[in-house]
């Protein structure tokens, strides 16, 4: 199979496409989704010994999603975007980053790469919260480790980001539904 043209249908906040493939011969039609890439981290205070999440109105899933902190990806640069995402959100500055992993999130129908971190702070420089101009109103949940692996998720990068972590640590979640929730 391989892609012949690509044809743009909506060019808006995000961008959908018609792509024609070549298949045995035969032309098809899919859409694609292109949404651009992701930054984004999983961050753990040092200094309370918590992980810090954001708590924000996602219109896709018409509700309120405990995520990890990320945003769009600026300049082709993950770990700058990043940077500048838990500064904003979070308010603070980071001490050490480490990336995790890169990965699609659904890459049948969309673009988008998430590109995944861990990141310790130890010290809030600013208040957080998200930007007005970007009608961000972003709620900060502090968890411990504990709370965490009791937690409900629903957003896949998320789960990846504390998937990762519960390896990591070698800890297993006390009930498998922590993670999704149906």
């Amino acid at each position: 199979m391989k892609i012949k043209r690509k044809e743009t249908v909506y060019d808006g906040f995000y961008t959908f496409r018609k792509v024609i493939l070549e298949d045995k011969g035969r032309e098809i039609e899919r859409e694609q989704f292109d949404s651009g890439g992701a930054a984004a981290a999983l961050v753990y205070d040092t200094t309370k010994g918590k992980y810090i999440f954001v708590k924000q109105f996602r219109y896709s899933a018409e509700t309120e999603l405990v995520e990890v902190v990320a945003g769009v990806l600026e300049d082709g640069d993950p770990e700058k975007t990043i940077l500048k995402e838990i500064e904003e959100e979070i308010g603070y500055k980071v001490d050490h980053i480490e990336h995790v992993w890169d990965f699609f999130t659904s890459p049948g129908a969309c673009t988008e790469i998430v590109h995944l971190y861990y990141a310790e702070v130890s010290a809030k420089t600013k208040e957080g919260g998200g930007l007005d101009e970007e009608h961000e109103q972003i709620e900060i949940v502090t968890l411990s480790a504990d709370e965490l692996l009791n937690q409900t998720f629903r957003d896949a990068k998320t789960i990846i980001a504390v998937q990762w972590m519960v390896a990591r640590l070698g800890k297993i979640p006390q009930r498998q539904e922590a993670f999704i929730k149906k």
